[in-house]
């Protein structure tokens, strides 16, 4: 098996998913490109551990850890975005201040500004 086909396939996808991390604002969809990275990861740990030869399938093992982990990490992510989003009434990231009670979104804005709020 050539090891190119899926090394570029892998990193394609990497990229794909890092422009998605850092030109999208939304969380779902940040979080959906995250998860893109990781199944580059995966795909790059089960091709070079069968261009290896491995006796232990250690890419394998590791590619099952990194699908455990991505999991629980969606399951948490999406559970905060739901969160934030029946809180703030949006995902967008840009419009999140900080994880603070009540409506501090702009706060920090009309400080600098030294505008009241009323």
């Amino acid at each position: 098996m050539h090891l190119v086909y899926p090394a570029v396939l892998a990193a394609l996808l990497f990229c794909v998913g890092l422009y998605g991390v850092l030109a999208r604002r939304n969380a779902v969809l940040m979080l959906m490109s995250v998860e893109l990275m990781l199944n580059a990861v995966n795909l790059n740990l089960v091709a070079f551990d069968v261009w290896l030869r491995d006796i232990l399938h250690a890419g394998q093992a590791l590619t099952l850890f990194t699908i455990t982990v991505a999991a629980a990490e969606i399951g948490l992510g999406l559970a905060i975005v739901l969160l934030i989003f029946r809180n703030r009434g949006t995902a967008d990231i840009d419009r999140v201040g900080r994880l603070a009670d009540g409506d501090e979104t702009t706060g920090d804005i009309e400080k600098e500004s030294g505008a009241t709020v009323g």
